[in-house]
């Protein structure tokens, strides 16, 4: 294999399958990039970690033979990372080696046979979905910092992704709150299914997703999600559990609806967390008509209150919360107002924007305070 590539068209791929990587692991192979330069003057670029697979691709400068190798990528990365932007840099697979060399750098890399590098096995989608980047985008940003993180509910280190006809939706919860988001898709039709996306998988799509009105492409398998871009192919195992029906925890037939200001809320709250329980971050909202006061106190025996005017009318009524995921749903929403549904001091809070396109809604559980 011996090829020409410009420095650039080389690192951006080598940048998005890199998060597909593991640096340390138990098959020495696995730390290694697949390179592949293919007789049309394609590049192709593989990462994986059993789990998930990230593929790229990139046009060749100039081709002298194809082939396919896999090399160290943490040392290639950090390789076309540290040369000039108008490098041009010529690859070449020499015995065992991989040479890759520019001007008077010249750096010669260990290999792998190509043959040992694992694949994702083929799988057929059941479902497959065409939309915009922005529209995934907003999807996986409205919900995904409501994903748990190495909880023993191993459903709950994911996000669910839901077909019901017309609509996609996305949910996260890690037991203590909920955000759910949906959207309707162009091309309706009878379609309808449940599945759940490893945490790793969701960070790995945010990181590499643009938020532009390119379309892409979802397939969802029994066991596979995959996302088919212009640049990059990315396929994923699904966790496989019954994700908790949502449905149950949305709260109904709230009685006190509470509207604010989100920029006015959102700063009285990060006031406020300074003198929470570092531990527990536990805040209380005592709402009187026209009136939201929000206290926290701490084991040092301090206290922080901030009062502001919100549109509230009914009895006086006091909860607990944890500010941290209050400020969590205030930062992802954009709207200039925000409505709270309430029951009492002993239900959960509905929480969405106001006039908001997206059809976000947030659910968080109250603190005993």
């Amino acid at each position: 294999m011996q090829f020409t590539i410009e420095r650039d068209a080389l690192l951006k791929p080598l940048q998005m399958v890199s998060g597909a990587i593991e640096r340390r692991h138990t098959l020495p192979i696995l730390s290694n990039v697949l390179i592949e330069a293919r007789e049309d003057g394609q590049l192709i670029l593989t990462g994986t970690d059993l789990e998930i697979e990230l593929v790229a691709m990139s046009p060749i400068q100039q081709l002298f033979s194809p082939g396919r190798i896999t090399v160290p990528a943490k040392k290639i990365l950090d390789i076309c990372r540290s040369l000039p932007d108008s490098s041009l840099l010529s690859v070449t697979v020499q015995g065992d080696n991989c040479v890759v060399s520019t001007g008077k750098s010249k750096f010669t890399l260990s290999t792998l046979s190509a043959n040992d590098y694992p694949n994702l096995e083929s799988w057929q989608g059941e479902v497959e979905l065409q939309l915009p980047r922005n529209q995934l985008r907003h999807l996986l940003d409205d919900t995904a910092f409501s994903m748990a993180n190495q909880d023993v509910r191993y459903y709950l280190n994911g996000l669910l992704f839901e077909v019901d006809n017309g609509t996609l939706r996305s949910v996260a919860t890690d037991g203590h709150r909920l955000a759910m988001s949906s959207i309707e898709l162009a091309a309706t039709s009878g379609h309808q299914k449940q599945i759940i996306i490893p945490r790793k998988g969701v960070l790995e799509v945010m990181r590499l997703l643009i938020a532009d009105d390119q379309l892409v492409t979802l397939s969802l398998g029994q066991n596979h999600i995959r996302l088919t871009d212009t640049q990059f192919s990315f396929s994923c195992k699904l966790i496989d559990g019954r994700f908790p029906d949502y449905r149950r925890v949305l709260p109904r037939n709230s009685t006190k609806l509470v509207t604010a200001h989100r920029d006015v809320l959102k700063d009285s709250c990060v006031r406020a967390s300074i003198l929470s329980n570092e531990k527990y971050r536990g805040v209380r909202f005592t709402l009187s008509s026209g009136e939201l006061q929000i206290v926290a106190n701490n084991p040092e025996h301090e206290q922080a209150e901030e009062t502001i005017e919100v549109e509230y009318q009914g009895d006086t009524l006091e909860i607990g919360f944890n500010v941290g995921y209050l400020l969590d749903v205030l930062n992802t929403l954009s709207t200039d107002l925000v409505v709270l549904h309430l029951s009492d001091g002993n239900s959960s809070a509905l929480i969405e924007g106001v006039g908001a396109k997206s059809g976000a809604m947030y659910v968080v559980m109250p603190m005993r305070l």
